[in-house]
């Protein structure tokens, strides 16, 4: 299930989130701007991604190791890997609060200063997201994102730069991971291979390696 997870939630619980053609499949870019081809696809998935999202659209390509034909245009590549949880979460003194449509624009702007290339505005519409205000401020904040059969993926993780060392993007993952843990499913989450110190992190909080895989952004010829 999970080699092809956003495969699996589009086809799955989210399909009214999302659109599939053929071997490709893609969430509403409202909700999140990311991409996938079904795990075994052949070169015919590529055409298939290009009618579902359009001439010139730019999309993020999540778990597909083949390199797109010659004619598409690779922004970047970024290795990654897929971390599980493997033991349960606390979420006991977190204070973490659940955000909702009125925290959008404080959502947007925590994403922007955290380094963010882009945050979807109904990113809400998949799952709960929780965030640490500090003086009234949103600093903090990760939410859930696709949720294929028994799974649920946490995403959107980040911390403004000023708050960070304080741990406080472990207290948001880790009360998200015991509330899916306690609805009967299993987190993951991905991370960039190079970022050492979140899968540092992640691994702390209970999270283990499953598997490498491998980030695009890609222009639509």
């Amino acid at each position: 299930m999970l080699d092809g997870p956003i495969w699996a939630a589009a086809n799955g619980a989210q399909a009214h989130f999302a659109r599939v053609h053929g071997q490709a499949a893609m969430f509403h870019p409202a909700v999140s701007p990311v991409a996938t081809l079904r795990p075994g696809h052949d070169e015919r998935a590529w055409a298939d991604l290009a009618a579902l999202a359009g001439p010139g659209a730019r999309i993020g390509l999540a778990g597909v190791t083949a390199a797109p034909p010659p004619d598409w245009d690779v922004e970047y590549t970024i290795p990654g890997v897929q971390m599980v949880a493997t033991r349960a979460g606390a979420a006991s003194h977190v204070d973490a609060a659940p955000l909702g449509p009125g925290d959008v624009p404080d959502m947007l702007e925590l994403a922007a200063r955290a380094g963010f290339d882009a945050f979807p505005e109904r990113a809400l519409d998949l799952g709960t997201y929780l965030g640490v205000r500090r003086g009234g401020r949103l600093v903090a904040m990760a939410g859930e994102r696709a949720r294929p059969p028994g799974w649920t993926e946490i995403s959107g993780v980040c911390t403004d730069p000023a708050h960070r060392g304080q741990g406080l993007a472990g207290r948001v993952v880790r009360a998200l991971a015991a509330g899916i843990e306690g609805r009967g499913e299993t987190a993951f989450l991905h991370a960039s291979a190079a970022n050492t110190t979140a899968i540092r992190l992640y691994e702390s909080l209970g999270f283990t390696l499953r598997r490498t895989t491998t980030f695009h952004r890609l222009r639509v010829p």
